[in-house]
């Protein structure tokens, strides 16, 4: 929102001699955020305000060069070379004289050209620095002044342009009003309010309206002025202000709206009485139905777009922009003014959906005071009947009605009590009287001593509607400055919890065995899903999706860490990291199986126990995953030895590390489970339970997403690891090991892991550590067979072990191995 500063003047009574930058501080004393002050340009000399006396088109030319005589206040004309032929004799022009510089360093002088002497410059909007416009010259309407006036106060050439930067949730600061307002406030000045205009009582319809959607359409108003003069100039002081504002003026009619929509804040739509047929409708499109717009596209309408439509179809985007066919042309004089009151999330919705972002669409999408269309249209029509001649009908057309807000009652000291500052008398009721709202004390209805205070939010304030948000207005008026900074005395601590040591020693093992920690993305797509081969009815496919998403083309909470943390290796390898080894610890969001029902909790009082329970239930389940992904080679090559890439085992290893840290032991399996590969994925398991799955990814995933042949990835929910005190530490037996291997054939398909298993139970609580060392196959042991070799560690905790106890264990172990996996001893 840019502004000028005379433009705030009108409606503040500014300290005398304040600066454009004390203006800027103003604002942001009171919260808003000032983008730039955009100083006025640098124009020194004699630029004058001059007449057309007289035009000669000079002949042989390719191009239109006219010598032009300017009457500047002087004795005699003087002669100027133009090249512009917008303009006719008795208009006034700004006129630079010899010795003036323009914006950019330009400077003019008295030059030979086509035969004459060019005595000076008639200037452009841009040549003066007030626009980019540059199609012909600066014509000023008859009343800006007389030949030889100064020009630079009369054009606005010393007015700077604040710009700041709106909010959502100050939709009435785009407006000077709005803007106007706030600085009264920061600066503690009377206010001029634009909106105090008297409507008179309507005497009729000024044209038949009809609203068919109250929801997206609350108030509809026209007021229709005839006989204005379609070529009468707008004055310019007004384009002056628009063209500071970064709005290029077009005609009176187009500019009184825009005028008055910059200045109040209302948008209004300006139609061709002439080109309307039947009455105005205001309704939601029908499939099929197209609208040309202003901008000469010609748009498919969707059936959540709200129309303004006549008896000939749609004739305007509602909120958005009008439609071609009830333009107003260069031979209109019969106009028709709209002011309206939408809804912002229809309008916000709609200038998307068509990609048309306007003036009008940003008001509306941030609300705009539904007391101002009257008032906007009686303004606009005061406009029209001044400078273009016109004639204001006695009817107005006003349908709808605009809702009123409720009153908000908050105790008179709550301010002071969350800033922590005694403020003075008064100022509370003061503060809020301020920024429009009706203020009422009265006694506490609860029987507390302190007085309640009642404030009625004013039209343009539908953001007021809890005592906090009456906080908020008071302590920013008052200035955040004069708020302590002080930090409370922490309370003593009583150190991590056991989740949150285990998660810290979880994440340290990893990184120490070469994991790099990652935060990926934590919202997925669900056609992840479909490229993990997961089957329809997986639960991982049961999500909950983002109302508003920050991407929307991953909406959905994520159920698992895999999605996320592929797509940070792919990222990795893309930027030339062949060997990727990541890890990332986070939550998942798991919904429950059946909808909930959340309680509906006012903030008025503190929610009771049930309540708090019910809203606990109702959050779904968030637990912590551990999750890994290794591409490339795991042990890099060297002089030390060729190197080794990363398979299915390094994964599965991962997962020992995490149980080894936090303290528990894991057993694993094979299993079919997507996205593991069937014959390389193993599940986790902590006892009886499954934890998580480690293994290499199906080779259609990693087709599917991407990846770099033979990704690995474990899984595992960190959540269901039981908690496990190691303290006191463990006790070491002070007597020496015995080492023994033993060799068992089993079937190819055989597991190892469950080998391991029954050589552990079998050996019993001798059994420190058992290792596997060797995987063989081949003719030694039969096809289909294979032989696993394995180191086994016995000791006592209270003696020296002799050879026949520890071989006693060996065969106990065996023979468990042998009954549960058909294990024979290799010969």
């Amino acid at each position: 929102m840019r502004v000028s500063v005379s433009w705030l003047a009108d409606q503040v009574e500014l300290p005398d001699g304040i600066t454009e930058a004390e203006i800027a501080e103003a604002f942001v004393r009171v919260g808003l955020e000032v983008e730039e002050i955009h100083q006025p340009p640098e124009v020194t000399g004699p630029l004058r305000i001059g007449r057309v006396v007289s035009l000669e088109e000079l002949p042989g030319l390719k191009k239109p060069i006219r010598y032009c005589q300017v009457e500047v206040g002087e004795i005699a004309p003087r002669g100027i070379i133009c090249g512009a032929t917008n303009f006719a004799v008795g208009d006034l022009v700004a006129v630079a004289l010899p010795g003036t510089v323009l914006p950019g360093g330009f400077v003019i002088s008295a030059r030979q050209t086509y035969g004459h002497t060019s005595d000076g410059m008639i200037c452009s909007v841009r040549e003066l620095g007030l626009g980019t416009e540059h199609a012909g010259i600066l014509v000023l309407p008859p009343d800006t002044g007389e030949p030889g006036d100064d020009a630079i106060p009369v054009l606005g050439l010393a007015d700077p342009v604040i710009e700041l930067a709106v909010t959502p949730d100050r939709g009435y600061c785009f407006s000077v009003r709005g803007l106007a307002r706030e600085l009264a406030c920061s600066l503690d000045a009377l206010y001029s309010d634009p909106a105090r205009v008297e409507v008179p009582p309507a005497g009729g319809e000024a044209w038949p309206v009809r609203i068919e959607d109250p929801v997206g359409c609350r108030r509809f108003v026209a007021r229709r002025v005839t006989g204005v003069d379609p070529f009468a100039p707008s004055p310019w002081w007004m384009r002056r202000r628009l063209l500071a504002a970064g709005i290029r003026p077009i005609s009176l009619t187009v500019d009184v709206t825009n005028y008055v929509m910059m200045e109040l804040g209302q948008p209004l739509h300006a139609y061709d009485t002439s080109r309307l047929t039947g009455p105005i409708v205001v309704r939601r499109a029908v499939a099929g139905e197209k609208l040309t717009t202003l901008d000469g596209a010609a748009r498919a309408l969707d059936p959540d777009d709200l129309l303004i439509t006549d008896g000939s179809g749609p004739i305007g985007l509602a909120g958005v922009m009008g439609g071609a066919s009830t333009e107003i042309s260069e031979g209109t004089h019969d106009v028709l003014l709209e002011a309206a009151n939408f809804d912002p999330a229809v309008i916000a919705r709609e200038a998307r959906r068509h990609k048309l972002p306007s003036e009008a669409s940003r008001r509306f999408e941030r609300a705009v005071d539904p007391e101002l269309p009257a008032v906007a249209t009686e303004r606009a029509a005061t406009l029209l009947v001044e400078y273009g001649g016109g004639t204001i009908t006695a009817e107005r057309t006003d349908v709808g009605k605009a809702p009123k807000l409720a009153p908000v009652v908050m105790p008179l000291e709550l301010p002071d009590r969350i800033a922590g500052v005694r403020y003075e008398r008064g100022v509370t009721a003061r503060r809020l009287s301020q920024v429009g709202c009706t203020v009422e004390l009265r006694s506490s209805v609860s029987g507390d001593v302190t007085p309640e205070i009642v404030a009625v939010p004013p039209s343009w304030r539908p953001d007021l509607v809890a005592p906090a948000d009456l906080v908020e207005e008071v302590l920013r008026l008052e200035g955040l400055e004069s708020i302590p900074s002080e930090l409370p005395t922490a309370p003593a601590g009583r150190g991590l919890t056991p989740a949150q040591r285990r998660r810290r020693t979880v994440s340290r093992a990893l990184a120490e065995a070469g994991y790099i920690e990652v935060l990926p993305f934590p919202f997925i797509s669900g056609a992840v899903f479909d490229a993990f081969g997961c089957p329809p009815d997986d639960p991982r496919r049961r999500t909950l999706r983002v109302v508003n998403p920050i991407d929307s083309d991953r909406p959905e909470l994520a159920t698992t860490l895999l999605p996320g943390l592929l797509d940070a290796l792919v990222r990795n390898v893309a930027r030339g990291m062949t060997d990727v080894s990541l890890f990332h610890i986070g939550q998942v969001v798991l919904p429950h199986a059946d909808p909930v029902s959340i309680p509906d909790v006012g903030v008025d009082a503190r929610p009771s126990d049930e309540q708090i329970r019910a809203l606990m239930d109702a959050l779904p389940a968030q637990p912590v995953h551990v999750a890994v992904a290794l591409a490339g080679a795991r042990e890099r090559p060297g002089w030390w030895g060729p190197g080794r890439p990363a398979s299915w085992a390094d994964a599965v290893q991962a997962a020992r590390v995490v149980a080894e840290a936090a303290g528990v032991e894991l057993t694993t399996r094979a299993v079919d489970f997507a996205p593991w590969h069937p014959g390389r994925g193993a599940e986790l398991r902590i006892g009886d339970r499954a934890v998580g799955y480690a293994g290499e990814l199906h080779p259609k995933v990693v087709e599917a997403l991407g990846l770099p042949a033979r990704t690995c990835v474990m899984e595992m929910a960190m959540d269901m690891l039981p908690l496990t005190e190691r303290r006191p530490a463990p006790v070491i037996s002070p007597f020496p090991p015995v080492l023994l291997d033993v060799a068992l054939v089993v079937d190819a398909g055989q597991p190892a892991a469950e080998v391991a298993d029954a050589l552990r139970e079998g050996a019993g609580e001798l059994l420190e550590s058992l290792r596997l060392f060797d995987v063989y196959t081949g003719d030694q042991v039969g096809e289909g067979r294979k032989s696993l070799a394995f180191s086994m560690r016995l000791r006592a905790m209270d003696r020296t072990l002799t050879t026949d106890e520890a071989t006693a264990a060996r065969d106990a172990a065996v023979a468990v191995a042998a009954q549960r996996t058909g294990a024979l001893v290799r010969g």
